[in-house]
């Protein structure tokens, strides 16, 4: 009896709970609504080249622009410019600088984000003009026959740890028989002899201690050394490597060329992202780097590098997200001249090999 009362009581109380659902519209229950997210619209983006007028349509030459941007439900911008170059604003005012010299086209993106952190975006595209107008602050000329100047060069001398770290063979020594100046040349030659416990000697130029900078333009013209296990260099080196080491302090490879590949030149950086392995690397070929002069060049700035040979760029390196580990390069830096004999990178020395010498026309530095 109590359980049949109990079903009645059940059911009445269904009952009763259908009618009351059943009083609205349609009988149907609605769940509560979520609210969307929110979107940003109406972006709206305003690039100013800086010195713009008649005479200047692309700028005044210092490559600084003024873009302003504006979004509704925006709380944050994002700007793209160009080698990896994200900057942020909450404000949508950004002041930028491009460093690219000559007449050169760019395209700006920009993001509009919402609180939800959702965003659209446009391109622009500019040209901005940016003046070459670097002079030059440091150079020898190599013109007093003689020992290369003291105010300048000094040397590394003897085998060096492990080989200078790379199992080399020569014995580098400042004697006249391995680098001297003459008919205008700086002469770094690499003999194979019988010296020091070594079998071969050569030449090792350094402008640490005398001349050291940051950022600027390196140009040497040289004529390299040929035959096999030859390995000449123009190269720099972070000016702290005494106080954090290499590769912290950073290298910088100009030029480096291997008489066992005798037509191609490369250009490389070294640093704590790359340690253990040659990944920031160009190459470039020359059928003529052993019997003629070319410039070796390397356009050093604060957001990339750009490696040529006579003007024409061929490798440039531009991280993205530039940190110590990739881009040790905010120090100064000084200069290396060498040429190297066998090695992890010079590889098999010819058995025939005697002789060969590279040649050095100028080093310079230009700076803006």
């Amino acid at each position: 009896m109590k359980d049949f009362i109990g079903k009645m009581n059940f059911v009445l109380i269904l009952c009763l709970f259908i009618s009351c659902g059943g009083s609205g519209d349609d009988g149907e229950f609605e769940p509560p609504t979520t609210p969307e997210d929110i979107i940003p619209s109406n972006l709206e983006v305003v690039i100013e080249v800086i010195g713009v007028d008649a005479s200047n349509p692309n700028g005044d030459g210092s490559g600084k622009i003024e873009v302003t941007a504006s979004a509704d439900d925006a709380i944050n911008y994002e700007f793209t410019f160009g080698y990896n170059d994200v900057v942020e604003s909450s404000s949508g005012l950004i002041n930028y600088e491009y460093i690219d010299k000559g007449l050169n086209n760019f395209i700006i993106k920009v993001s509009a984000i919402s609180v939800d952190d959702k965003s659209i975006s446009t391109s622009k595209s500019i040209q901005v003009f940016v003046n070459d107008d670097m002079e030059l602050v440091w150079s020898d000329e190599f013109d007093v026959a003689g020992v290369p100047n003291d105010s300048n060069w000094d040397y590394n001398i003897g085998t060096g740890s492990g080989g200078w770290g790379n199992s080399e063979s020569q014995y580098y020594t400042d004697r006249s028989d391995n680098v001297k100046i003459e008919d205008g040349l700086l002469k770094i030659i690499a003999k194979k002899e019988s010296f020091s416990g070594a079998s071969y000697t050569s030449a090792r130029l350094l402008t640490q201690d005398k001349y050291e900078f940051t950022y600027g333009k390196v140009e040497v013209k040289a004529k390299l050394p040929e035959g096999g296990g030859t390995w000449p260099a123009i190269w720099m080196l972070g000016a702290n490597i005494d106080a954090v080491s290499w590769p912290a302090c950073g290298e910088i490879d100009i030029m480096e060329h291997v008489g066992n590949n005798q037509n191609v030149v490369s250009s490389a950086l070294h640093n704590p992202s790359s340690f253990g392995n040659t990944t920031n690397k160009g190459e470039k070929t020359i059928a003529t780097a052993s019997s003629e002069f070319h410039v070796y060049a390397v356009d050093w700035m604060p957001k990339k590098m750009v490696f040529s040979v006579d003007g024409i760029p061929f490798y440039t390196y531009s991280p993205g997200s530039k940190n110590t580990e990739n881009w040790p390069y905010t120090e100064d830096q000084f200069i290396i001249l060498n040429v190297a004999m066998g090695g992890s990178f010079g590889g098999a020395i010819d058995p025939s090999f005697i002789e060969s010498t590279m040649e050095v026309d100028y080093v310079r530095v230009y700076q803006k």
